[in-house]
């Protein structure tokens, strides 16, 4: 598949396609060989003919009455969201929620290993957090050239996220995970993912308050869960 192709997938189908490849590496944890859309579907919480469209975008259509392959469907994904090799990971930030991405194991088994950690604090920077050592935020430039860098966390306050982006901008990383609670401007050729948790503490607020709502009516009130939220 050429990288025109890729290009064409939608960014919602993009979105689901990681939800799928956790499931599928479940399912061959439990040594499941196949599987049907709507067993996929039911486990991803979308309607199987969403599943179905999705996975026509990598060219997997499944057989009729026996489904589509674990682990041929497993390698279609992982090609398609590039994980067919590891992109090494800096962390901007090197506070409590820095300092925690560093070290979390996570990262590295998806493949996704972080081999640097910046801040422009001098009581922090030479500092060893995991097994790294925190670099000045000044250097990054270097740090992405030698470490083979391809993305970047930002960890800092929203007051320096700006700064932060700007100099990975500068350093040449053009994909950037965003963890400050401000938007951030950047070229057309960046992406950037961005995850707000105070946003997402609200939205569970909302449900929370709508089961407050509902149960202070009835004892009987259905619940919501997981799945309503999507």
């Amino acid at each position: 598949m050429t990288q025109l192709q890729r290009r064409k997938i939608p960014d919602a189908a993009i979105a689901r396609l990681p939800i799928y490849l956790q499931i599928l590496n479940n399912l061959a944890a439990t040594n499941v060989l196949r599987f049907s859309s709507d067993e996929l579907a039911a486990l991803a919480g979308v309607n199987a003919a969403k599943v179905r469209k999705d996975l026509s975008y990598l060219g997997s259509y499944g057989t009729r009455g026996v489904g589509y392959e674990v682990t041929y469907l497993t390698h279609q994904i992982k090609r398609e969201l590039g994980l067919m090799r590891e992109w090494n990971v800096v962390v901007v930030g090197a506070g409590n929620l820095g300092c925690a991405l560093a070290k979390f194991d996570g990262f590295l088994s998806r493949g996704f290993p972080v081999v640097a950690i910046v801040d422009n604090d001098p009581k922090k920077i030479g500092r060893t957090t995991s097994s790294l050592t925190v670099g000045d935020v000044s250097d990054l430039k270097n740090i992405v050239r030698d470490e083979k860098i391809s993305i970047g966390v930002i960890t800092t306050s929203s007051s320096a996220s700006q700064a932060a982006v700007d100099a990975l901008v500068e350093a040449g990383i053009t994909s950037i995970l965003n963890f400050a609670p401000v938007v951030l401007s950047t070229p057309s050729s960046v992406s950037v993912r961005n995850v707000d948790l105070g946003v997402e503490l609200q939205i569970l607020s909302y449900f929370e308050q709508m089961r407050f709502e509902t149960g202070s009516k009835s004892e009987n009130a259905p619940q919501l869960n997981s799945a309503g939220a999507r």
